[in-house]
């Protein structure tokens, strides 16, 4: 049975003579990227919810009623800087280009400009239009080529791709940390609660806080354990320099094999700094490669 990039190795299954030419005015680089998908905008409206209770649940159940200044002033600025940076993670693994191939492309006009050498083969997305680069995908809800594709997801309500890994991997790196942080001070509350007056605790009467606690420690529990997989998938992939589609359809590699430090390098930036852990800070990814397949 052949694939579908056997198929496009013929020819004339370019057929670029049924291509609509691109867009006169195509988007310029400081639009901002933004999938209009309903279930995934749910999804990153539950997000943000459920990080913004989890912070009213640490700070106003646990935190203001203790009467240690230290605790909750150590406590409070540490899990408000990583829900911070949780949250600008998310926004920018949402709005960020994952690597979308111009769509349309696949002119022949285009295609000429090329100037192709014998030998030299283009793949065409039958679906976009778009001359397909090596190792990109077709994503259904975001209608696009993905450059290094490695899944949708509809929780940042995007696909994970070459320019927005870095900043998924830092969202759940950080919804880890800050689960991790608040089970630990659920932990600790309910401790100080048992010894002391349940009344004296927490602002709150003793039914609601424990039904409070009760729904942060599952929901931590929850995001801890999705998100550390996540984790320690997305760097597995990135070591390996291999996205999750190319694992699961067990595509033959035909890219060069580099260290798992420069894979790690790719994704987060030249060279290794502080900013590796800054959702800010735009990784430098180097010069693009021209994607096409010499056969």
């Amino acid at each position: 049975m052949k694939s579908s990039r056997d198929i496009e190795r013929k020819a004339g299954y370019l057929q670029p003579e049924h291509c609509a030419p691109p867009p006169p005015h195509p988007p310029s680089s400081g639009q901002m990227w933004f999938i209009r998908d309903g279930c995934g905008i749910v999804c990153g409206v539950i997000t943000w919810m459920l990080v913004f209770y989890a912070e009213f649940v640490v700070v106003f159940v646990m935190l203001l009623p203790v009467r240690n200044a230290a605790y909750s002033l150590a406590n409070g600025a540490l899990f408000n800087t990583l829900a911070f940076l949780a949250l600008a993670s998310h926004f920018r693994a949402m709005c960020t280009d994952p690597g979308a191939v111009p769509k349309g492309n696949a002119t022949k006009e285009f295609i000429e400009s090329l100037q192709l050498k014998p030998g030299q083969v283009v793949y065409k997305c039958p679906k976009c239009c778009s001359i397909k680069p090596e190792r990109a995908h077709h994503c259904s809800v975001c209608k696009r080529c993905i450059r290094k594709m490695d899944h949708h997801c509809p929780w940042v309500n995007n696909c994970v791709g070459e320019n927005n890994q870095k900043y998924f991997v830092l969202f759940t790196m950080y919804i880890a940390l800050i689960s991790l942080h608040a089970l630990v001070m659920v932990a600790f509350h309910f401790i100080f609660c048992f010894e002391e007056d349940w009344s004296k605790c927490s602002t709150f009467s003793p039914p609601a806080t424990v039904i409070l606690l009760i729904l942060l420690c599952f929901e931590g529990l929850l995001f801890l354990i999705f998100t550390a997989v996540m984790f320690g998938t997305q760097v597995h992939s990135i070591c390996t320099d291999e996205t999750g589609i190319e694992q699961l359809k067990k595509e033959e590699r035909r890219w060069a094999k580099k260290s798992k430090w420069m894979n790690m390098k790719v994704v987060f930036g030249h060279p290794f700094s502080i900013a590796w852990l800054s959702p800010f800070a735009t990784p430098d990814h180097g010069k693009a490669e021209v994607y096409q397949y010499v056969v």
